[in-house]
């Protein structure tokens, strides 16, 4: 298993960090939009489409993005729409965490995969606006994510005790979230020493005040764990490990992404509003 991990994490990583290194944005807008079709495709599986129907919609919200891109929606200002955004994602996560795994399964399907769609869609919209923005900035909310979940993983493992939300990620502590947080406060205090008035997200929230900087740091680390407990609350109502076996050792995309889901597009409404 870990030999298939560290494998397909190179392949990826060989095609990806060019992409998002290449001067223009277009060719990792086109590698990501693929992801993006796989995690449609994954999502509707998970919520009870049959295998037709979710290829069809993964593909489909491929080409309704697509189309987006050709008329020019990468250059829009979507400041209502991460806004908007940022409200759902509150509101679903405390009412899907509430509701725990039997309250999903009973919310109509059609509903559950447009959710999904929305919010993988957003997620795209998101990632490539961030690019645009700098690769810094991008960069710096993407180690955002991956500090949390190595930093809570560590933490849990040396610390855990208190489970955070046993129904849905036996797995999780409320001392492994606290050492995830305790790890981005660490890396953007870092970066701001490094590189105080660059392009960063650390930067960009430091310039209105620490107090919200601390906050926005705060509040992105949280949405990354209820990003990342949504996506097991689906699987374990749809009775699945991995949302798929596209990446071997790893599961699937969704696996991948589930905390950048809410992060991404909050990470923009913060810098916008």
């Amino acid at each position: 298993m870990l030999k298939q991990r560290i494998i397909t994490a190179v392949l990826l990583l060989a095609v990806l960090l060019p992409a998002l290194f290449y001067p223009s944005i277009e060719l990792f807008a086109a590698l990501s939009l693929l992801m993006i079709v796989a995690a449609g495709w994954e999502w509707a599986r998970l919520n009870a489409c049959g295998p037709k129907l979710s290829l069809g919609l993964g593909i489909g919200l491929g080409v309704l993005l697509a189309c987006v891109w050709l008329a020019g929606g990468l250059g829009w200002s979507l400041r209502p729409l991460w806004l908007a955004l940022g409200v759902l994602w509150v509101l679903m996560a405390v009412v899907m965490l509430r509701r725990g795994v039997s309250g999903w399964s009973r919310w109509p399907a059609g509903l559950r995969v447009c959710i999904g769609m929305v919010w993988i869609a957003c997620a795209w919209l998101a990632m490539v606006q961030a690019r645009q923005v700098g690769l810094v900035f991008l960069l710096s909310v993407l180690c955002l994510v991956w500090m949390a979940d190595i930093a809570a993983y560590f933490g849990g493992k040396a610390f855990g005790k208190r489970k955070l939300a046993p129904g849905i990620s036996p797995g999780k502590s409320q001392e492994g979230a606290l050492s995830g947080l305790l790890g981005v406060l660490l890396l953007a205090a870092c970066w701001l020493l490094v590189d105080p008035e660059g392009g960063s997200l650390y930067a960009r929230l430091w310039a209105d005040g620490p107090a919200w900087a601390v906050a926005g740091v705060v509040f992105l680390v949280a949405m990354s764990v209820a990003g990342d407990l949504v996506e097991s609350l689906v699987k374990r109502s749809a009775g699945a490990k991995d949302s798929s076996q596209l990446l071997p050792g790893h599961g699937g995309v969704l696996d991948r992404v589930d905390a950048l889901l809410p992060v991404l597009p909050l990470a923009m409404m913060l810098i916008t509003i």
